[in-house]
């Protein structure tokens, strides 16, 4: 029998990593996390139950795994959605609206769900991505501030008020409210909680000195 050339294999591999990881979250979309074993998965995903356990230990393993995941293809998907907005008062509309869009349909437990049932040392793990998501934030603030479409105030402090916001709103959803609607005031509730100004047209506008 001829062997299999390795980058084959490889793309095997990683095909039925992204099985398992897409029957993962189809799970915690449909189901939740409480309850869900690995047979499911490996049940949702068409593979054997021992190839599951050929790359995931154990289902914290796996829901690390996943999170990493989703979370960094959002990163990078933000950082492109990103580019070219040179306004840090619309770039702040970016960032948050990608966040609610991404919070609306995540198959994600919230962060204090994830510590329940994570180790401490696997919840350091997602903090990775979140550390990036912060540079990012934190950059478009200090932009604003340094040219004028902001005032003066705590980086860090907004940051943590942001991300509260945020979540807070995501938490809000409602049924009778279209999601477009519920993110673009939330947007603008958080543009202006921040210090931003518009002109009548709604373009944001240096503040006085």
């Amino acid at each position: 029998m001829p062997r299999i050339a390795a980058p084959t294999n490889a793309a095997q591999r990683e095909q039925t990593q992204r099985k398992i990881l897409n029957a993962f979250g189809e799970l915690l979309f449909t189901h939740g996390l409480p309850g869900l074993t690995m047979t499911d998965v490996a049940r949702t995903a068409g593979v054997g139950r021992t190839a599951v356990y050929n790359y995931f230990a154990d289902l914290e393993q796996l829901l690390v795994a996943y999170a990493l995941d989703e979370t960094g293809r959002f990163v990078v998907d933000l950082k492109a959605r990103l580019q070219g907005i040179e306004n840090p008062v619309d770039r702040l509309a970016v960032y948050v609206r990608a966040q609610l869009e991404d919070l609306s349909r995540r198959h994600l437990p919230p962060g204090p769900a994830m510590r329940s049932v994570l180790s401490s040392e696997s919840f350091k793990k997602l903090g990775i991505h979140v550390g990036e998501l912060n540079t990012l934030l934190m950059d478009i603030l200090r932009d604003g501030m340094e040219q004028g479409f902001l005032p003066q105030a705590n980086i860090e402090e907004l940051v943590q008020l942001i991300h509260g916001s945020m979540t807070a709103s995501a938490a809000r959803r409602s049924a009778d409210t279209p999601d477009e609607d519920h993110i673009s005031s939330a947007v603008r509730f958080i543009q202006a909680g921040v210090g931003a100004a518009f002109t009548a047209g709604g373009r944001p506008v240096r503040l006085e000195r």
